[in-house]
């Protein structure tokens, strides 16, 4: 546990730090409130000084704007090729999230937060952090980001192949791309063997918010397996498949990737990018040197039943980016003992396969995101 330390009114204070993205306790720390002007406040974050904080609270979401238009005039992601730019631009990303979040406010021991117009932020702290126990200092753009996943959850995010809402909760990657559910939603599940007749099971592997394994129970198999290696991905899994009414169907298990047992379809929607993630956030995105990719392969026939099959939901983003190329794909489906029964294809509906200012608009405005139908050779 990490503590910071910063004088107020010629009096000693300290916190513990905290911290989603891992990032070290800031060493130097000054007060600011309304009178701090953007340019200076830029000045000491890229300098490496946090400011706690202490003014009204719309006024520090507004400061935080003005330093992030400060960072954004001199875009730095512009590489030769896809994938430099594809690395250049984290890099940018990871630059600037450090220095936005040296701007850092003070949670009471209940998660109160002290400021002017503050709101309530108790509910959505102790369901990102759990039970407030002592003062605690974070990033505003992480308690930003706490409040925002606090409505999602509360919300919930519509998925037409339920016909219901799935609940995210805060670090669990949420199920707004509705194309890779859809593949899931109309592939054709495997024939069960002569000998297995009447009751079909499933496992889905790296479950997040347990949507996949809805789908499944709802098209109609007997018992599926749901598993994760992050605990706020089980609660979550297991919080949605008792709101759905599917607990006689899915049983949530962790951590790890593969349940004990075998069956008739095996479903993995691993992270798409093979890049380091910089945080336990990010690991719904970014799987470094497609670690659970191979996993998922690799274990493949052991767990299948005969006859069953893997599906396989990948985005091509990264071959597009020049991470990964699929001649590498298809080497690890045949290193594994499998060959390919089908592939369905889909286009991404998603907002930012539009935007024409995203440093990857290329390479998003093309990907195509695959259901791969994988058997044992």
């Amino acid at each position: 546990m990490s503590t910071i330390h910063w004088t107020e009114t010629n009096t000693p204070r300290s916190a513990r730090w905290h911290s989603e993205s891992a990032t070290p306790p800031p060493s130097r720390i000054i007060g600011a409130d309304d009178r701090m002007r953007a340019d200076a406040a830029y000045r000491l974050a890229c300098d490496g000084t946090a400011l706690l904080w202490q003014g009204d609270f719309h006024n520090a979401r507004q400061l935080l704007q003005a330093m992030g238009r400060r960072i954004d005039r001199k875009p730095s992601w512009q590489g030769g090729s896809p994938a430099e730019s594809f690395h250049l631009h984290r890099r940018a990303r990871g630059r600037r999230a450090r220095v936005l979040g040296r701007l850092i406010v003070r949670l009471e021991d209940n998660y109160c937060l002290n400021l002017r117009r503050a709101p309530d932020v108790r509910q959505a702290c102790t369901e990102a952090y759990g039970p407030p126990s002592e003062p605690m200092a974070v990033s505003l753009t992480e308690l930003l980001g706490v409040i925002g996943a606090h409505q999602w959850r509360t919300k919930g995010v519509e998925v037409p192949a339920l016909d219901a809402r799935i609940h995210p909760h805060y670090g669990v990657f949420s199920p707004v791309r509705g194309e890779y559910v859809d593949l899931v939603a109309h592939a054709p599940l495997p024939a069960l063997a002569a000998h297995r007749a009447g009751r079909r099971t499933a496992f889905d592997l790296g479950t997040g918010t347990g949507v996949l394994a809805a789908v499944l129970a709802r098209r109609g198999i007997d018992h599926v397996v749901a598993t994760d290696i992050s605990p706020r991905a089980l609660s979550c899994a297991r919080e949605n498949v008792r709101r759905l009414h599917l607990t006689g169907h899915v049983d949530i298990v962790g951590p790890s990737l593969f349940p004990e047992g075998r069956a008739d379809l095996i479903v993995c929607n691993p992270p798409w990018i093979p890049a380091r993630p910089t945080s336990a956030l990010e690991q719904g995105v970014y799987d470094l040197g497609s670690s659970m990719l191979r996993s998922f392969l690799d274990g493949l026939t052991a767990h299948l039943e005969p006859g069953g099959e893997g599906w396989l939901i990948l985005s091509d983003l990264a071959e597009r980016l020049g991470l990964r190329t699929r001649s590498e794909l298809l080497a690890d489906i045949k290193a594994a003992g499998l060959h390919v029964v089908d592939r369905t294809d889909t286009r991404p509906r998603h907002p930012r396969a539009r935007d024409t200012t995203d440093p990857l608009h290329a390479a998003r405005a093309t990907e195509v995101t695959s259901l791969w139908r994988l058997a044992s050779t």
